[in-house]
């Protein structure tokens, strides 16, 4: 991961600019147009974010057809997450996580990332810290983590303040994944999933349900 953060910060800060890049030749196939892609995906995703850029900017800059990254990743976010080397697809710990009473969604929330974070120790630290040295990485897995990922809960359960309860469920999650695994703060490094899950999950479950009309 930090060679791929370290190419990122390389091309973010090219003295040509963004602009005056050379468009690649087209790539026969294969693996050079996967790698093609994943380059130009750091660039795109880089000068963008998640949200803003798109599979055509990437695919032009990759100098390949948009059709490949389908063919190759299945769509803008497997790219992504390709890009950045994560070691799961967190959209799916969500949809996992969703499917169940909304009164305890946190719970089950909770109980999966941790899973997964822990599953995924090493790697799971090597990206947050590298993405929390770099200041457009991390504002491009902020876009991720809050559009594609936690709003996909407040959209389902279909809550008031989408918004606000977004932005208070993604400092929670990550702030939760920066403490255990990039901090290491005891006792909550050490402690078992489902004693995270009893410390955390009531505060999660407040921000996604309960009233919040005098908030801000």
């Amino acid at each position: 991961m930090a060679d791929v953060v370290e190419r990122l910060t390389d091309k973010l800060t090219d003295s040509e600019g963004p602009g005056t890049r050379r468009r690649r030749g087209r790539r026969p196939s294969g693996e050079d147009t996967r790698a093609a892609l994943l380059a130009a995906a750091l660039e795109v995703f880089g000068e963008q974010g998640f949200d803003s850029a798109t599979v055509r900017g990437i695919a032009t800059r990759a100098g390949v057809d948009a059709a490949m990254v389908n063919h190759w990743f299945g769509g803008k976010r497997g790219l992504f997450l390709a890009a950045i080397q994560a070691p799961f697809d967190p959209t799916a710990l969500i949809d996992a996580a969703i499917s169940g009473d909304p009164d305890t969604v946190a719970e089950r929330i909770i109980r999966v990332f941790v899973t997964a974070w822990d599953t995924h120790r090493s790697r799971f630290r090597a990206l947050m810290r590298n993405i929390a040295g770099n200041d457009s990485a991390a504002a491009t897995m902020r876009d991720f983590v809050f559009n594609a990922v936690i709003r996909r809960v407040t959209d389902t359960i279909g809550v008031d303040r989408a918004e606000l309860r977004t932005s208070l469920c993604a400092s929670q999650l990550i702030g939760l994944g920066m403490a255990r695994y990039v901090l290491d703060l005891e006792p909550l490094m050490s402690a078992d999933i489902e004693t995270v899950v009893a410390m955390i999950a009531p505060t999660l479950q407040r921000y996604l349900t309960a009233d919040i009309t005098s908030a801000g």
